[in-house]
């Protein structure tokens, strides 16, 4: 077996060290060698061990799982009966932290757009009759929802989980949250950016209520507008869209 080096700090969480394998290795994802991939997690368990480091429970439960596919596959498969394949799960999960890692290292990347923006001093003039708004483009959008993600992982503490809470992962659908979007600017109503997320605590669901806004916008069904007075974006509907 192949000795892989690694750097332990870089690691979010066991799906990012299992990645970082399944890419070190050079293997398809799709058809993952669970034996070696397994036997090189383990591995790196028991150096993070040695280095006093902490391990958290949900590397021990990935290890599980691992160790339990690998079994699995261990076993004759009876071909008349066409059972699935054990590692399908895993792949699924996989891919679905791949779409995640992807969208927030978009975010990222524009977390510093608009970021030292400068607004010129407000003038003593009579008071327009409608507040004073502009369209922004899509980047402060993105600029405020980073902020918003940001904020989120200061106030709520990492969750304690159980052994079923982890190995049932949490599914987002991106289209409720454009049922949820629509139905919250329907007949009119106005909310403001940082309102559509109160009450949500979970990246998957931060992540796709604003992929949801997005696409609403740019299929001119909702528009946000930036409102100085409320130093926040105001989403409505577009009349006659929706």
């Amino acid at each position: 077996m192949e000795k892989i080096s690694f750097k332990l700090e870089v690691f979010e969480g066991p799906l990012d060290l299992l990645l970082h394998l399944i890419s070190k290795n050079k293997v398809n994802i799709y058809d993952i060698p669970i034996a070696t991939i397994t036997d090189q997690y383990m591995e790196a368990l028991e150096t993070m061990k040695e280095m006093d480091l902490e391990v958290s429970s949900e590397f021990t439960v990935l290890a599980s799982q691992l160790l339990l596919i690998k079994s699995r596959m261990l076993l004759p498969r009876n071909e008349e009966t066409d059972e699935d394949d054990p590692r399908t799960e895993l792949v699924e999960r996989l891919l679905e932290y791949q779409r995640y890692k992807s969208t927030l290292a978009f975010l990222k990347e524009h977390e510093n757009a608009y970021k030292y923006m400068v607004f010129k001093a407000p003038e003593d003039i009579e008071p327009a009759t409608e507040p004073d708004t502009t369209i922004y483009p899509v980047d402060m959008l993105i600029s405020a929802f980073n902020d918003i993600l940001e904020r989120s992982k200061r106030r709520i503490p990492p969750p304690r989980k159980t052994f079923e809470s982890i190995v049932q992962r949490e599914k987002v659908s991106v289209k409720d949250k454009v049922v949820y979007l629509k139905d919250l600017v329907s007949n009119g109503k106005k909310v403001l950016f940082t309102d559509i997320f109160e009450g949500m605590y979970t990246k998957p669901e931060l992540v796709a209520t604003f992929l949801a806004l997005l696409e609403l916008i740019k299929m001119n069904q909702i528009k946000a507008i930036y409102n100085r007075e409320k130093n926040d974006f105001v989403v409505s509907e577009v009349k006659g869209e929706i």
